[in-house]
């Protein structure tokens, strides 16, 4: 792991740890009884984008991206102009995200993936609790054992999981678990940097049956027609359209110019 990933993982499980130790139990929410949405058909879905479009504050890496916007406006406008899913953040330390985020998106009849540093099974029953239907797995800072033993609790929770890797060695570790969603990330975790060729490297080494959800660096419609034609038809946008006064119309721009 980078120093930045490791000093994110470290304070999560702080986080989670006094959380555990102070008996501050996920109770179940209104959304806990709830039927999931699959994300993996709503990606499918003809009549949607396939565009997993992403609320986001700031990062560690880009700073403060849009701290003014309103969860409500932001993911009813991209709902509207036909995302086939939400991402939200909801890590709070680094991405000045919260529970109540993801809370506030649930009125979309969109399915909605949890964005954040999974690496305890407490954190998938508070994600069901606030109306998650997928989490997010990194496979830079996780096991192999310890994804597949998320996977199965996610699972019994009835929600998906999108793993999302950087490189050939963490796809392999990835295609261990039996989810269809597969991420790839096309920051260097290393420099930051983003290149499209991490994306269009790795795809040839995706089975069948599985589905690739590129993410990170599609700022343009020629990024978009580049993914297209070869063979891509899922994505995950979030800065993009968060530096945009409009995130709605920012998704209209890059998705069908």
């Amino acid at each position: 792991m980078t120093n930045i990933l490791e000093n994110i993982v470290a304070a999560k499980r702080i986080e989670v740890e006094k959380k555990k130790s102070g008996n501050h139990s996920p109770h179940p929410g209104t959304y806990f009884e709830r039927k999931t949405i699959s994300l993996a058909a709503s990606i499918l879905d003809d009549n949607k984008t396939g565009i997993i479009t992403e609320f986001k504050r700031r990062s560690p890496s880009k700073g403060i991206i849009n701290a003014s916007a309103s969860v409500q406006e932001v993911t009813s406008a991209y709902t509207k102009f036909g995302a086939s899913g939400l991402s939200i953040l909801t890590d709070q330390q680094f991405f000045g995200g919260s529970k109540e985020d993801l809370e506030a998106a649930r009125t979309n009849p969109l399915p909605i993936l949890q964005k954040d540093f999974i690496i305890d099974g407490y954190q998938l029953v508070e994600a069901r609790a606030i109306g998650a239907d997928a989490i997010l797995l990194i496979a830079a800072c996780l096991e192999t054992g310890e994804m597949q033993a998320l996977e199965r609790v996610a699972q019994r929770l009835g929600m998906a999981v999108l793993v999302e890797v950087h490189d050939a060695a963490e796809l392999e570790a990835a295609l261990a678990l039996g989810t269809p969603l597969i991420g790839i990330n096309n920051r260097n975790l290393n420099t930051f940097e983003t290149q499209l060729e991490t994306t269009l490297e790795l795809l040839p080494r995706i089975p069948g049956g599985r589905l690739l959800v590129t993410e990170s660096g599609i700022l343009s419609p020629a990024d978009v027609r580049r993914m297209r034609e070869a063979g891509v038809r899922a994505f995950l946008v979030g800065e993009a359209f968060m530096r945009s006064p409009d995130p709605g119309a920012a998704l209209i721009r890059l998705f069908t110019t």
